[in-house]
């Protein structure tokens, strides 16, 4: 009998975005801009999603660049976790 080991890889997607907002408990909006061609004329255009992210401590404001990465399901919208702050909003 042979055995299958399966590797599950440990490596969740992370994003770079904007926060747009921090008005919910422990939840930011986290706004994702990504570019992509245009299929006929070839000009790059930016796409934006926006992104629920739980936010433990409610530490981001309106502004900041966070990085968030994949998780479990924590909502019924909320699929993304914070995990640092790359630049505060002064």
């Amino acid at each position: 009998m042979t055995e299958h080991t399966e590797q599950k890889s440990n490596s969740s997607r992370t994003l770079r975005g904007k926060v747009v907002s921090d008005k919910m408990n422990k939840t930011i909006v986290v706004q994702v801009e990504r570019k992509v061609q245009h299929p006929l004329y070839g000009k790059y255009v930016r796409r934006f999603s926006k992104m629920y992210a739980h936010d433990e401590n409610n530490t981001c404001r309106m502004g900041d660049m966070v990085l968030i990465k994949e998780s479990r399901p924590l909502s019924k919208t909320k699929r993304w976790m914070l995990v640092e702050i790359l630049k505060r909003e002064e």
